[in-house]
């Protein structure tokens, strides 16, 4: 799906509006409640992150503060993308019914030397989809080309890449639920810190109560109006990505169980997301137009 930051600003904007303006409009009085939000914020947000440290490894933190740049750069892959990656297929699927495994070694033994690779810089710096398309062309040509075996071998390697790309969001999931309840720890606080003061005023101590509800209320919004939000936002952003790699096995398996090149490209154009999806037509111009090495040689 295509990403519009400002969209996702502006419903962040929407609740806080909602929630702080109804309030207001309500008769609540702002002052005292900004004023206490500064406390409940640090306590609740720090504790927050240091659960999410204490909880996970280094590598699940580093990704963490990586993967928050999706929440602005949104997929990584667009309709280009896509139709540069089946171009590339439909030339390696060619090459390897045309003329076999060792027509294709020149081009998936050094990926960085192969001009087809170079064709298309961006995929050719993505590891992880030229590994992918190099090494099951390279078991293919060690003669395992059972297409049921390797279509499973895939799908649990596709599998595996997406878990440990969700690792991310499933912390950040867990901070947001843990949230509320740190809310509710700092509620408890506040009262206690109220019950020692109960020689105070009833307005004095109002206040007091008024400043330990605010972390339960800070808890919930943080929870369920930020956190849980990027979280959701991330994971979508990932999944998305994930099909990217299902278009390499849908074409893959579909050379592996004898079809034409055009027939397996096809199969991995309509796995591509609908928004992304080019025209059978215009794909078709455009691996027309892919005539930078001769297969013949």
């Amino acid at each position: 799906m295509e990403w519009n930051p400002l969209l996702n600003v502006g419903g962040v904007g929407l609740v806080l509006l909602c929630v702080f303006g109804m309030y207001t409009l309500s008769g609540g009085a702002l002052l005292p409640l900004l004023e206490a939000i500064p406390f409940g914020f640090i306590t609740i947000g720090g504790a927050s992150v240091g659960i999410l440290v204490a909880g996970n490894s280094r590598n699940v933190i580093r990704q963490t503060l990586n993967d928050l740049k999706k929440l602005i750069a949104g997929s990584r892959f667009h309709k280009v993308d896509y139709v540069d990656l089946l171009c590339l297929l439909f030339f390696l699927v060619k090459l390897d019914t045309a003329k076999g495994a060792l027509a294709l070694e020149g081009h998936i033994e050094d990926a960085g030397l192969s001009p087809a690779f170079q064709y298309f810089p961006k995929i050719l710096s993505n590891h992880t989809v030229t590994a992918m398309v190099c090494d099951y062309l390279r078991i293919v040509g060690l003669n395992a080309d059972d297409p049921y075996q390797i279509e499973d071998l895939m799908a649990r390697e596709l599998k595996k890449i997406l878990n440990e790309e969700l690792r991310a969001a499933r912390a950040l999931r867990s901070m947001a639920d843990g949230m509320p309840a740190l809310g509710i720890v700092v509620a408890v606080l506040g009262v206690m810190k109220a019950m020692g003061h109960m020689g105070q005023p009833p307005a004095a101590l109002g206040a007091m109560i008024a400043d330990a509800l605010v972390g339960t209320f800070l808890g919930v919004l943080l929870a369920f109006g930020v956190v849980a939000p990027i979280a959701n936002r991330i994971t979508a952003v990932v999944e998305e990505d994930a099909k990217y790699f299902e278009v390499i096995r849908a074409v893959l398996v579909a050379h592996l169980h004898g079809n034409l090149p055009e027939v397996s490209v096809e199969m991995g154009r309509k796995m591509v997301p609908t928004e992304y999806m080019p025209e059978f037509l215009e794909l078709e111009e455009q691996i027309a137009s892919f005539r930078f090495v001769d297969l013949r040689r």
